[in-house]
C-alpha cells in the first residue's frame, strides 16, 4: 500500500502557525508528540521551516527540503526544487523504511500546495491567539475526525491544546 501523505501541524485559534521564523509558543508536550509522530518517517518541509529548526537535520528522520534555489545546500537533507518530485521521493523513502506515511511539517506555503494530496492531518489546535506572520487556513470539509484528545497545559506549555487526527 502506498504510504500516506500526512500533515503534522500546530495552529493557534487565529490561524497563526509562525512568527519571525519560529513557533510563537512553547509546547513541550506537543513537541514530544511531534517527535513520536514523525520518528523513522520522511519529513517534508520548505526551506524556511528547515532554517527554523534548532537542530538540523531532525534526527531519526529523512529530511526533505523544498526550495526555489537550485544551488541551495541543506547539510544532512535531500533538497528539491520540484514539489511533485519531493512528494514522490518522500513516499518512496517511507515505503522503503516500512513507514505508513511521509509527514509534511511546514510551512504555510507547502501545506497550501499539498492540501489536495494530503490524506491525513495530525492537527494540534493551540488555545492561544498570538501575533504572527505565517498563517494556515485549512478547509476541513470532506475530512472526518478519527480521534481527538484535549491536553491540559503542562509545566513547560504556554497553553492547553487539542490534538485532532483527521482523514479523508
Amino acid at each position: 500500500m502506498k504510504p500516506k501523505l500526512t500533515f503534522v501541524v500546530a495552529v493557534a485559534k487565529n490561524g497563526v502557525i509562525g512568527r519571525d521564523g519560529a513557533l510563537p509558543w512553547r509546547l513541550s508536550s506537543d513537541m514530544k508528540r511531534f517527535k513520536a509522530a514523525t520518528m523513522g518517517k520522511p519529513v517534508l518541509m520548505g526551506r524556511r521551516t528547515w532554517e527554523s529548526l534548532p537542530k538540523r537535520p531532525l534526527p531519526g528522520r529523512q529530511n526533505l527540503v523544498l526550495t526555489r534555489d537550485a544551488n541551495y545546500v541543506a547539510e544532512g537533507a535531500w533538497v528539491f526544487t520540484d514539489v511533485a518530485a519531493m512528494v514522490a521521493a518522500g513516499r518512496a523513502m517511507a515505503e522503503a523504511a516500512g513507514a505508513e506515511e511521509a509527514c509534511v511539517i511546514g510551512g504555510a506555503q507547502l501545506y497550501k500546495a499539498l492540501l489536495m494530496q494530503a490524506e491525513r492531518i495530525v492537527l494540534t489546535e493551540v488555545n492561544l491567539e498570538p501575533e504572527g506572520d505565517a498563517f494556515l487556513q485549512l478547509d476541513l470539509s470532506g475530512w472526518r475526525e478519527v480521534s481527538r484528545e484535549n491536553v491540559a497545559a503542562g509545566p513547560k506549555d504556554d497553553a492547553d491544546f487539542v490534538v485532532r487526527v483527521l482523514e479523508r
